[in-house]
């Protein structure tokens, strides 16, 4: 499936960048929340953890693509890499800037849209054993929930969903519910339960961006929706069916759905913000602790960068899924305007042929006070796993360039 038709809309094009390294089109603001002293003492303890003497050799340019991260204002970047020679760990700055505490390889925290991998996953599986059809409309699932200002279910399909052509709004976007849930209003609803009805009514109250299937447009709603299909199909909550289909049989302990809780498990730092202001000097939030139904099955999941790895490479290497729907999720389409030709998107997969030729899949994804990213050569032999802990500032995608291409 190929879909080709480019709109011109500024904030599409922004939306297609964030969709595959987060924080590509953040402003980078000037902070003094980290001097000099934070970065070399950071870099005095990298390379810890198993395969460290060939890690401190050959992951130097990531690790300054770290440091780099907290002299632009990060309060700290952690990141693990697996590869032949075996596994680094590499970290800059404070996990907490009130105690200090260094950030640990084996920290947790919120992955974001990364989510969307595992959602899909699910799904792919539940295709493979003839539960659902990727070609089944939206309508067919869930009837009379899509439908509003110009959206009708029954032309949207589970596909569609999947990888981004539906059309269908970002209730994310919707202007009062954003200052609502990431700007000055966070401090206030935080702890708000958001049902995924709710959010997916937010966006029927606006209009569709395309006619499905002519077009791409990253919208978390799609995934609310595929959420929703998954209980619908298997009677149980996608946090359930990720927990039974994936997480136990990988062994991926430190990975979660975690419902309503509004606390990181333990170990784990804390997540900074500053709440969408555009001030450089503007004041960082401790935003730790949040309700993650604002999130759901498009956003709420918990892991760390060892979890990650494993679940992707597994992924990748047909241990989750039959030959045909891991075909299916690696068939992408093109992101639109403003994302390059070598950025692809599959089913909840991304793909991405970096400047020096080295072809990565993976994921990215933002949160409040949080970015992420893995990225994963197709044989899964060379990975990254990462996180900035902080939303306003911080280049995730120099990160991925200096480790594949460094």
């Amino acid at each position: 499936m190929a879909v080709r038709t480019r709109p011109s809309s500024p904030a599409h094009r922004g939306g297609a960048r964030r969709a595959w390294l987060g924080a590509l089109t953040a402003v980078a603001l000037a902070s003094t929340v980290l001097t000099g002293p934070a970065v070399a003492a950071s870099a005095a303890r990298n390379g810890a953890g198993a395969g460290a003497g060939a890690g401190r050799a050959g992951h130097h340019a990531t690790q300054q693509q770290l440091d780099a991260a907290v002299s632009d204002g990060v309060p700290g970047a952690l990141a693990q890499v697996t590869d032949r020679d075996g596994v680094w760990n590499g970290a800059a700055g404070v996990a907490d800037r009130t105690t200090g505490r260094e950030r640990l390889p084996q920290d947790t925290y919120r992955i974001a849209s990364l989510t969307k991998t595992f959602v899909a996953t699910v799904l792919l599986q539940l295709d493979a054993e003839g539960r659902l059809d990727l070609d089944d409309t939206v309508e067919s699932w869930l009837p009379g929930v899509v439908r509003g200002s110009g959206h009708d279910g029954r032309d949207v399909t589970v596909r569609q969903l999947l990888n981004h052509t539906s059309g269908i709004f970002n209730y994310n976007s919707d202007p009062d519910f954003r200052q609502k849930v990431a700007g000055e209003g966070f401090l206030t609803h935080r702890y708000d339960t958001w049902q995924p009805e709710q959010l997916v009514a937010l966006a029927m109250s606006h209009p569709p961006y395309f006619a499905p299937g002519t077009d791409f447009r990253y919208s978390n709603t799609n995934y609310i929706l595929a959420g929703m299909i998954v209980e619908r199909v298997t009677g149980r909550p996608y946090g359930t069916e990720i927990e039974r289909r994936i997480l136990r049989p990988l062994k991926l302990r430190a990975t979660s759905a975690p419902g309503t809780e509004v606390r990181m498990p333990s170990p784990s730092g804390r997540a900074y913000s500053t709440l969408l202001s555009p001030d450089p000097a503007a004041e960082i939030h401790d935003v730790t602790e949040l309700n993650p139904t604002v999130a759901g099955a498009a956003g709420s999941m918990i892991s760390n960068s060892a979890d990650l790895q494993r679940f992707y490479r597994a992924l990748l290497r047909g241990e989750l899924l039959p030959a045909r729907q891991l075909g299916e999720m690696m068939d992408t389409v093109d992101m639109g305007a403003g994302a390059p030709s070598d950025y692809g998107y599959g089913l909840g997969l991304l793909r991405l042929e970096l400047p020096c030729g080295v072809e990565v899949w993976g994921h990215s994804g933002d949160t409040r006070g949080s970015q992420s990213a893995v990225a994963m050569t197709r044989d899964g032999s060379h990975s990254i796993a990462f996180n900035f802990n902080a939303d306003w500032t911080g280049d995730t995608g120099k990160v991925v360039e200096a480790e594949f291409c460094g």
